[in-house]
């Protein structure tokens, strides 16, 4: 079978890179579609390791070329995943994890039967608010519209498979690893292998 992709979706500053980092540790096949984005690296970001980092020009280019199946403007940048980094890896049959915002998550469930989302929320909005200013990346201007942009995308997390609440870390990545190993071993991904054997017992 085709793999799945699993996004991961949630409010800047809830953990979601964290998470998805210790997951991919922690389960094997399990690859992870890189966005494009507009935006400078930021800290020790790392181009073609956490985003491919492209100009405006570049990445309007391939919006205009439908290289995207989702892209999104986020404040002043752009971000988009190519179709080319999913349909590789899943017509092998690697599952892939991605990042991606709630709008991209909405494109991602259209365009992909096999796909599985997952929201991740924080404990409080006050605890988001904290770990926003303990970033040190954003002003105290920047915090307040992140917040307030958080509260609006956590109305979405109705429409989600999963709901994990990111109050202690350790504890969010076993939900999430515990999301993907039950779907890798729901019936319709398995029946297959399981009637493989019954044949060659028949036989």
């Amino acid at each position: 079978m085709p793999g799945l992709i699993y996004v991961v979706s949630g409010p800047s500053g809830v953990g979601k890179s964290s998470i998805i980092q210790s997951v991919r540790q922690k389960i094997g096949g399990l690859g992870y579609s890189i966005s494009h984005t507009s935006r400078s690296p930021r800290g020790r970001e790392v181009d073609g390791v956490d985003y491919h980092f492209v100009s405006r020009e570049a990445f309007q280019g391939m919006i205009d070329r439908g290289e995207f199946v989702e892209w999104a403007k986020v404040y002043d940048d752009y971000y988009g995943t190519s179709l080319r980094a999913l349909e590789g890896p899943l017509e092998k049959g690697q599952d892939v994890i991605m990042d991606v915002d709630v709008q991209g998550a909405k494109n991602i469930k259209k365009a992909f039967k096999e796909r599985v989302l997952i929201f991740i929320l924080p404990p409080s909005m006050e605890v988001l608010r904290k770990r926003l200013r303990r970033r040190g990346t954003d002003d105290e201007t920047a915090v307040k519209r992140r917040v307030e942009k958080a509260a609006r995308e956590i109305r979405n997390c109705s429409w989600y498979d999963y709901l994990v609440f990111n109050d202690r870390l350790e504890e969010a990545v076993e939900e999430t690893r515990s999301i993907i190993l039950a779907e890798r071993c729901r019936r319709a991904r398995r029946l297959g292998h399981a009637e493989a054997l019954f044949d060659k017992e028949g036989s």
